[in-house]
This record gives C-alpha cells, sequence and structure tokens, in this order.
C-alpha cells in the first residue's frame, strides 16, 4: 500500500475525496460542527492507521499541491480590493483590535506553556497557532520548533474559529461586521476568513486584512519572545 501513496496521485485523491466527503455531510446536516476539513483529518488519519501507511508516503504525494498554499492566501486581497473605501474608513479600529488580539494570544500561549512547563521546542511550536501556516509554520520551524506540532495548532485554531465563531457571536452580542471580521481573522486565520466571507463580504474583507495585519505583527514579535520560552 506504500507503494501506491509514494506515486503522489493516490494523495492527491485521498485528500479530495474525504474533503468532498466532508462538504457533503456539512450540507446533509446543516450544522458547522461537520465542518469538511476536521471530517477530512478524520477520515486520511483512519484509513493511514488501518492501512498502515506512513504519513511521511502520504505527505511525499502532496507535494504537488502544498505550493499552492501561498497563492491562495495572496488571492485574498481580491474581497479587501472591493470593500477598500470601508476598509479605508475603519482602519485604526481595524489594526488596533488585531493589535490587540494578536498579543493577547501570544501572551496567553506562552504564559500557559511556561506554567505548564512544556519543553521549550512545543512552546515555539504553539505560539503561531492563530496566524496563517504559510507564515506560522516557517517562522516555527526556523526558531527551533516542530512543523508537524506547528501545523496541527494551526489547523485546530481555525476550525475551532470557523465552528464556533457564529455560537460566540450570539452569546456576546456581536453583531458589527468590522468587530465579526477582526475576530475571525485575528483569532482562525484561512479558515475562518473562509467562514467570514460566507457570512458577508465585508466580514471576509476585513478578516481577510485582519489576517494579513495578524501574521505580520506575530511575525515581527516573535523572535523576541524566544527569550522567554
Amino acid at each position: 500500500m506504500s507503494e501506491i501513496f509514494q506515486t503522489g496521485l493516490a494523495s492527491v485523491v485521498l485528500t479530495l475525496l474525504t474533503y468532498k466527503i466532508g462538504l457533503l455531510c456539512q450540507k446533509k446536516t446543516g450544522t458547522p460542527v461537520c465542518n469538511p476539513i476536521l471530517i477530512a483529518v478524520i477520515l486520511v488519519l483512519g484509513f493511514l492507521s488501518i492501512t498502515k501507511v506512513s504519513v511521511a508516503d502520504y505527505q511525499m504525494g502532496l507535494d504537488s499541491i502544498s505550493w499552492l498554499i501561498t497563492p491562495a492566501t495572496v488571492c485574498l486581497a481580491i474581497p479587501m480590493y472591493e470593500q477598500l473605501q470601508i476598509l479605508k474608513r475603519n482602519l485604526w479600529g481595524i489594526l488596533a483590535g488585531v493589535v490587540c488580539g494578536s498579543l493577547s494570544c501570544l501572551g496567553i500561549i506562552l504564559l500557559s506553556c511556561l506554567v505548564a512547563r512544556f519543553d521549550p521546542m512545543l512552546t515555539i511550536s504553539l505560539l503561531p497557532k492563530s496566524v496563517t501556516s504559510a507564515i506560522g509554520v516557517p517562522l516555527s520551524e526556523l526558531s527551533g520548533g516542530s512543523p508537524a506540532i506547528a501545523s496541527a495548532a494551526i489547523i485546530l485554531s481555525g476550525i475551532f474559529a470557523n465552528v464556533l465563531s457564529i455560537p460566540l457571536f450570539r452569546l456576546f452580542r456581536l453583531t458589527d461586521p468590522i468587530a465579526q471580521g477582526v475576530a475571525l481573522g485575528t483569532s482562525g486565520h484561512v479558515l475562518a476568513t473562509a467562514k467570514a466571507n460566507e457570512m458577508d463580504p465585508l466580514i471576509g474583507a476585513v478578516s481577510s486584512l485582519s489576517l494579513v495585519t495578524a501574521g505580520l505583527l506575530t511575525a515581527t514579535v516573535f523572535p523576541l519572545l524566544m527569550g522567554l520560552t
């Protein structure tokens, strides 16, 4: 079975097939808990466990599509351009929200890891969990963290933000589209931004701007935190 995955095609087919199953489940149930990415991850892990195919062999076949992550992130500039005038009017409020959200996220993660006495490698891997993988994974790897742990933390953060966003907005009565976009983009990167685009074009545009700003801010502050891990 491992030999089949070394060709590359099997990994791509498995990934797309499980994601399609996730989409069908979400459409059938109508609940955000049935997140397509989460379902795909569970199905892929289950398949690899049953067939005894190593994760390394599975990942080897995905190199052909992994490079799409960065250009896909750049495409988020399109909704930003379409809502440019509104973004300009609310720029300082958006930036203030992103700065507070990013710094508080980094601070809480760092403090939690220190209290729990986590290994420095694990702490470094978890710190960039709220930024897009195109920024967070290289940032963690270059600083001595684990790319695998960083990827898992980033994906889970995005899934939780995607699934829990609407219930939390209702709970805290957060109805302003600007505030919703800042919350989604700052805490859940691309996956939450996808949810934002489903909710409203303006929320999606604000989330896209927040995503990029949070990534740049995290990349700037991240080296300063290395001495505290």
